[in-house]
């Protein structure tokens, strides 16, 4: 296995091959299986089929290293499968982090004014010696690559929190890859996957940006 890629292909199947214990910090955000579309009309590969994303998390957590984390986004919809996938995997729920937008992204019963992610623990990882806020300001992506593109600065303090420098973080859906984007910043190693090789090819494009801006910089 080698870092600093970007893969294409199933999460599951590829994460199977990975050695056992590998993976120092997974951060991820997978389709919340509620078959989104965004206002143009972009949709994500299996938002509306739980075969293609409750699978990956069993794999996912063996290739996380004993006492590890890992970071889910998830919307409230889908923790009622989530959940339990996590459970099965052998992921407890120890904490959530909420992002409040000054924006509401949808509305129905309520405005939806914010976005979540879920701390999970393989064993019995170290607390973090600086915890993060379990709210924070949500940053908006501008969405350009991704319908659901996180922005960098909101993965950052994760990634900086949950792992050590040096570290290999993982998203095994990765989009347009904004996780790996931040590791990379923050001076850790990355792997990202992903089932879309459009945005494969995207996410490898900023990749070799983040390449060429850390060289310049050292030059």
């Amino acid at each position: 296995m080698q870092s600093n890629h970007i893969i294409h292909g199933d999460s599951a199947d590829i994460l199977a091959e990975f050695p056992a214990g590998s993976i120092d910090l997974i951060v991820t955000d997978p389709p919340y299986l509620v078959n989104y579309r965004d206002r143009t009309g972009r949709q994500l590969c299996n938002d509306d089929n739980p075969d293609g994303v409750l699978p990956v998390f069993a794999p996912m957590a063996r290739a996380m290293k004993p006492d590890s984390y890992a970071i889910c986004f998830a919307g409230w919809s889908a923790l009622s499968q989530f959940s339990p996938a996590w459970q099965a995997a052998g992921l407890r729920i120890v904490g959530e982090i909420v992002w409040h937008k000054r924006y509401a992204s949808r509305q129905g019963f309520t405005q939806y004014r914010h976005e979540s992610a879920y701390v999970l623990a393989k064993g019995h990882p170290p607390m973090p010696k600086h915890p993060l806020p379990s709210v924070m300001a949500w940053v908006y992506s501008g969405n350009k690559s991704h319908p659901t593109e996180k922005a960098v600065e909101v993965l950052t303090p994760l990634i900086r929190c949950f792992s050590k420098p040096g570290g290999l973080i993982c998203d095994p859906f990765s989009g347009s890859g904004s996780t790996s984007v931040a590791a990379a910043l923050s001076g850790r190693d990355y792997l990202g996957i992903d089932i879309d090789p459009k945005h494969v090819e995207i996410a490898k494009a900023r990749l070799a940006g983040v390449a060429r801006f850390q060289s310049a910089r050292a030059a």
